[in-house]
């Protein structure tokens, strides 16, 4: 049985607004910068708002102030009549002044005297002319014609192939290994798989390979790192049995088994000291140094700085916040002369995600100096003294101080960074979790705990190397309640070797 009922309930529509505003607040201000970028090439009816002072060396729109005038008559008239007047005697008149107080340096003509009353005024050329051109020809020089590019390893690598051969068939072998190397300098691409592509002879494939791992960088073109390594070497004429023996067996290196090394190598612990360091010289990834992307600086989103009160200052970084305006003057002059109602409906579009936008991005600015003021109440003990004092903090805590959800308070701080007198962090890194303490004691910022491992570890003495059951009692004893796997983590996590490493490293070094 069918019957129509009617029912009346509460819901939330994500409005198209409500969905920018929730998509601003998580982005990155380079992020932001692009989005507002791309709005204010599709939106006639926004405007970049300028920086404050910007319009001080601009002269006045018109109608602002009243024009000079010369005899009764605008300058501006003077200059842009329908015939330029460039006699002397017809500007001296209309000025009611000698050009020889104007323009006293002015050159004398060619025949060594001053122009006359009727002469024409000599011309300026221009400093964009050409040699031996009669005057400005309507186009400025290209700047960008003269900028050089960054240099990439494929580039670098096809310039020396084309000097090393000239045979089409090594250089059309070459072209494709080189195109198989990868950005860290190494052969992404087995020889039998370049050879079967190209129908070659994987001998003959090996043998321009050869002669690719010849060019600079040292080591480039090796299938793995112990190739590299004894590429460098072998340049270096340094490739002997025992350093062979070494290359070999990188394994025993990392794990730091210096007896084993010792035996396979033949050689006593001050060369094998010595053969260690020369290793470490060498550079493990040969490409990185060419076509590397720009490298970006981390730009704060906040600033937090010490007030002479004591209290802590905490402001927007402009930088961070593009500002745009919406023109409504140019809306009105536009909307007037709309002549159907798809215009109306286009300008009306334009003026209603104008504003919007415009509040977004107030919106979002508020929120994130709001989150950054509380992280910075939190955690004001880091600010004061350093990543030792770190509180325990969580989402939740700061969403219920500020009265926000902790989904708005996980976008504000995802991408966003704070500017310190310690550095820029971001601000995910002051949310960390708890480690209680030992006896019912407070508990202990996770981060805080791990920065407390690795300065026991930096001072620890070279006959009293710190096993991680050792960092446990030590960290207990400072009122720390943490567990031995809990310590190996944050060990690892700071890449710090373990304890074994650690002292057959401090062996290696007392050897030099």
């Amino acid at each position: 049985m069918q019957r129509l009922e009617l029912r009346q309930g509460q819901s939330l529509v994500m409005t198209p607004q409500l969905l920018q505003a929730i998509k601003l607040l998580q982005l990155s201000h380079l992020e932001l910068a692009a989005h507002v970028e791309a709005e204010l090439e599709r939106n006639p009816l926004l405007e970049r708002a300028e920086a404050e002072g910007a319009d001080d060396d601009q002269s006045p729109p018109d109608g602002d102030e009243p024009e000079a005038e010369a005899d009764g008559q605008p300058v501006a008239d003077l200059w842009l009549g329908d015939e330029l007047q460039s006699s002397r005697s017809e500007i001296e008149s209309d000025f009611d002044a000698s050009l020889d107080n104007v323009f006293p340096d002015e050159p004398a003509s060619a025949n060594g005297k001053g122009a006359g009353p009727g002469d024409i005024l000599p011309l300026v050329s221009s400093p964009w002319t050409g040699a031996g051109s009669g005057g400005f020809d309507g186009e400025a020089p290209d700047f960008e014609a003269t900028l050089t590019a960054e240099a990439s390893l494929h580039d670098h690598l096809v310039a020396q192939l084309d000097l090393a051969t000239r045979d089409p068939v090594e250089r059309l072998v070459g072209r494709h290994l080189i195109d198989a190397i990868d950005e860290a300098g190494y052969l992404a691409e087995s020889i039998d798989a370049v050879a079967e592509r190209l129908g070659a002879d994987p001998a003959f494939v090996e043998r321009v390979l050869a002669c690719v791992q010849t060019f600079d960088p040292s080591g480039v073109g090796a299938r793995s790192l112990a190739e590299c390594l004894a590429l460098q070497l072998k340049e270096r004429n340094r490739f002997d049995p025992a350093m062979q023996a070494l290359v070999g067996h990188l394994d025993l290196v990392a794990r730091r088994d210096l007896s084993a090394l010792r035996r396979l190598c033949g050689v006593d612990d001050e060369d094998l000291a010595e053969m260690l360091a020369e290793v470490r010289q060498l550079d493990p990834k040969p490409g990185r140094a060419f076509g590397g992307g720009p490298v970006e600086v981390l730009i704060p989103d906040v600033f937090v700085r010490a007030a002479p009160d004591g209290s802590w200052l905490i402001e927007l970084n402009p930088d961070a916040l593009p500002r745009v305006l919406v023109n409504q003057t140019y809306y009105a002059r536009v909307s007037r002369t709309a002549k159907n109602e798809a215009d109306k409906t286009f300008l009306a579009d334009c003026l209603q995600t104008a504003n919007w936008l415009a509040r977004s991005l107030d919106q979002r600015a508020k929120t994130i100096l709001k989150v950054a003021t509380e992280i910075v109440r939190q955690q004001d003990g880091f600010f004061a003294h350093g990543v030792a004092h770190l509180r325990p903090l969580n989402l939740k805590t700061v969403a219920d101080a500020i009265g926000m959800h902790e989904s708005t308070v996980s976008r504000v701080t995802s991408n966003k960074s704070i500017g310190t007198s310690r550095g820029a962090f971001e601000m995910k890194y002051f949310f960390t979790a708890a480690i209680p303490g030992a006896a019912g004691a407070e508990a202990h910022s996770s981060e805080a705990v791990r920065h407390r491992i690795k300065q026991l570890i930096e001072g620890e003495r070279a006959d009293g190397v710190l096993s991680d059951d050792a960092l446990v009692q030590r960290l207990k004893s400072e009122g720390v309640d943490i567990a031995r796997r809990t310590v190996a983590k944050y060990r690892e996590s700071l890449r710090i070797p373990s304890s074994i490493e650690r002292r057959r490293e401090r062996q290696v070094a007392a050897l030099r």
